[in-house]
């Protein structure tokens, strides 16, 4: 196979899984749209189908850079250090504080969630790339700096995603129960706290895992990293369907005794959603647009200069 036969191989794979890659976001998307239906819908479906569209997203695009064996380690620590940080947590309270899981996102592992264990995946990678492309260090191996720096930013990528979603998820649905309350709609700051700490831990492994390793990210083209972001984008923006009234209770209450509207809850996590996630969400694919630019007038000029 000649040299031109081999490039138009590899554009019609990239294309092929280019395809698959927008089809995830397609159900993704589609998925967000049964939120607004709780009472046609059963939970344990809408949790499965936020979950498992990012998980198969996460393994194909990050097999295309890191190789099936770079993104199958990634899983391994995103689900022995969430499960066991969670596990941790629900049995003495720290870091996240007080709280325990009830029965409606399905069956447990010892005291944590399966479906929840799982949310790690394809969140963390999200936000681990959006971070990568924030940084720029999408196409180069991790070292100096950067072994901590990404981690750091790629943690305040996720904890936005939480921040958008935990209220919803503990204070309305009661997918969870913070025993004391909190002062975020009913959620602790501590939550935070230690969901960043969680989530760093995370990406400083799977740093150190990679550093100095080459990948394949240089074969890849600025569309690969796009899809990313806009899948990253697609969940802030579902968040904004929050907003759709719908029957139900208009006061929620925390175990703590403080009541809560829900419509107040919907409205903040909206704009977390269009604010900080959207934020971030441009922020990488400004960064992703420009270097792609910068990559595409070099070309240009060293062909001219042929």
């Amino acid at each position: 196979m000649n040299a031109n036969n081999t490039v138009k191989q590899v554009t019609s794979n990239q294309r092929s899984i280019a395809f698959i890659l927008w089809a995830l976001i397609a159900i993704y998307a589609a998925a967000r749209l049964l939120q607004v239906f709780p009472d046609r819908v059963p939970l344990e479906f809408t949790v499965a189908v936020h979950i498992f569209p990012p998980i198969i997203f996460a393994l194909i695009h990050g097999a295309m850079r890191y190789r099936i064996r770079g993104i199958l380690i990634f899983f391994l620590i995103c689900l022995v250090v969430g499960n066991v940080v969670e596990n941790i947590g629900v049995i003495n309270g720290f870091p996240f504080g007080r709280y325990y899981f009830t029965d409606v996102m399905g069956p447990k592992l010892f005291d944590v969630p399966i479906m929840l264990g799982l949310a790690y995946l394809g969140m963390g990678y999200l936000s681990w790339t959006l971070a990568c492309a924030i940084l720029q260090c999408s196409r180069s191996p991790l070292r100096g700096s950067r072994l901590v720096i990404v981690p750091v930013i790629a943690s305040f990528v996720m904890v936005a995603w939480d921040l958008a979603m935990d209220p919803i998820w503990s204070t309305v649905l009661h997918a969870w129960i913070w025993q004391h309350g909190g002062a975020y709609f009913g959620v602790p700051i501590s939550n935070f706290v230690g969901w960043y700490l969680t989530v760093y831990l995370i990406f400083q492994f799977f740093a150190l895992y990679l550093k100095d390793q080459s990948t394949d990210a240089n074969s890849l083209p600025p569309n690969h990293w796009r899809l990313a972001i806009i899948f990253y984008a697609v969940s802030a923006a579902g968040n904004i369907l929050l907003m759709i009234p719908r029957a139900g209770l208009s006061v929620v209450t925390d175990p703590a005794g403080a009541q809560w509207k829900a419509s107040e809850i919907a409205l903040a996590c909206v704009l977390v959603s269009i604010f900080i996630m959207g934020g971030f969400a441009l922020l990488a694919w400004k960064i992703i647009s420009g270097r792609s630019a910068k990559t595409n007038f070099e070309q240009t000029q060293r062909e001219l200069e042929v």
